[in-house]
């Protein structure tokens, strides 16, 4: 059972995935689990992910679809140089704006390449939409960039991490959201009823209830998330009377901190 952060000043971001590697298998995405935990920690609510393939027309629709709804939306992968890296005409479209090769990215690119090794194929990296800001990139000098509330990184982990160090202080941020996990010894059936019972008395709490079966009996974890101290303490406690009451075994599972 999850229940969606309905906290006012949260703010929230989505995420698209571009590449037909993912959607086939090929490649493993070690990107989403990152970026979750990243923003999670500076208090941004990442709050959908999408996975779309290299096609403009597919970037565009969940580009506009998703930043009307966002705080921010980033996109990894398609950046490159080669002719299937079409993301960043996709932003560009989805903002109606043109592309130029950016001589603020040029120069950028010269760091790690020679004027000879700049060719016309690794100047499709240096395309940037009117209007962009730049994201730096100190891996491979080829930079992301950020037009309006859409981040745009590669879809290579190291380079795409050092992209959202580069970005992060710009960004607006929420409150951190904090979390509590409780390791009850008994099935999700029986602890469902009262789960529901607290979390319609306590909606700025998210509450999770995640099922485990370990040496041949069935358990659950409760994960309990807020940005509000106050509020986790309350449903906390609330959470330890349901145990008391139906004499659940339970402890907490890690330490109190950032989810």
């Amino acid at each position: 059972m999850n229940k969606p952060d309905s906290t006012t000043d949260t703010v929230t971001a989505a995420l698209i995935v571009i590449g037909e590697e993912i959607l086939s298998g090929r490649t493993r995405d070690e990107n989403i689990s990152h970026i979750a935990r990243y923003l999670t920690e500076i208090g941004i609510a990442l709050q959908e992910v999408r996975v779309v393939r290299d096609v403009e027309a597919e970037i565009v629709a969940a580009v506009n679809a998703l930043r009307p709804r966002y705080t921010y939306v980033f996109t990894t992968g398609g950046i490159g140089p080669t002719h299937d890296d079409v993301t960043t005409d996709a932003i560009a479209s989805a903002f109606g704006v043109g592309v130029e090769i950016d001589p603020r990215a040029v120069e950028a690119m010269r760091r790690g390449y020679s004027g000879l090794e700049l060719t016309p194929a690794r100047l499709r990296m240096a395309r940037i939409p009117y209007g962009a800001d730049l994201v730096d990139n100190p891996v491979s000098r080829a930079p992301g960039f950020m037009l309006g509330n859409v981040i745009v990184m590669a879809g290579i982990p190291r380079i795409m991490q050092v992209m959202l160090d580069a970005v992060a202080p710009r960004l607006k941020k929420g409150r951190p959201m904090r979390s509590r996990s409780i390791r009850i010894e008994a099935p999700e059936g029986d602890v469902a009823p009262g789960l529901a019972a607290i979390q319609a008395a306590h909606a700025d709490v998210q509450i999770g209830s995640y099922p485990f079966f370990e040496k041949s009996k069935l358990g659950t974890y409760v994960v309990l998330r807020s940005v509000d101290d106050a509020a986790l303490d309350r449903v906390h406690g609330a959470l330890s009377e349901l145990i008391a009451k139906e004499r659940f075994k339970a402890s907490e599972s890690e330490a109190d901190g950032k989810s």
